[in-house]
């Protein structure tokens, strides 16, 4: 596992588009974007939302953005556990540090709680390349989170608006739980 992701860099205003054109700013609080930071080690978050449906939002910084999907039943916490984590808009890197209340009429309306935070490691190190092939295999070191995930793209089925994924725990690297 390498320490470091290679292709953390920076994204184009366009890679925030479908988060900005869903939101009014100006009324729910959420952050706009930055220019984002130097590269160093990738962060993670995951933030508890309690909205239409209570969910997690795990979040994952790639390219310039956090790479975002919704997961309802929270991450699964047992080696071989799987659950469904449903692909939503990037966000900007600092909606990784937004808490609060989104008022109702705003798109995700309901209370945002940070849950976890850390950094992760990327297998392969290639964000880009692990994402288009569907299979973002990671290592957390949060604070409540840590060990390792993997995401696998599902096959979209027609009429489906968003793209499902899977994600699975895997077991500690040389033990036998």
């Amino acid at each position: 596992m390498a320490s470091r992701a290679a292709s953390v860099r920076k994204g184009t205003p366009r890679s925030l588009a479908a988060y900005r054109r869903k939101r009014d700013l100006a009324r729910s609080g959420e952050p706009a974007g930055g220019a984002p930071k130097g590269a160093r080690t990738p962060r993670f978050v995951i933030q508890k939302h309690d909205a239409t449906r209570l969910h997690y939002d795990f979040r994952l910084e790639a390219d310039g953005v956090l790479k975002s999907w919704a997961v309802p039943k929270g991450l699964p916490t047992r080696a071989g556990e799987r659950t469904l984590a449903i692909e939503v808009e990037d966000h900007p890197l600092d909606y990784g540090g937004f808490e609060g209340t989104i008022p109702a009429g705003n798109y995700g309306a309901g209370t945002v709680m940070l849950w976890d935070r850390g950094v992760y490691a990327l297998e392969g190190g290639d964000f880009a390349r692990a994402y288009r092939q569907g299979k973002v295999h990671v290592a957390l070191e949060g604070e409540k989170a840590r060990g390792e995930w993997t995401l696998v793209r599902m096959r979209r089925r027609p009429g489906e608006a968003k793209t499902g994924w899977l994600l699975i725990r895997h077991r500690a690297r040389g033990s036998r739980a």
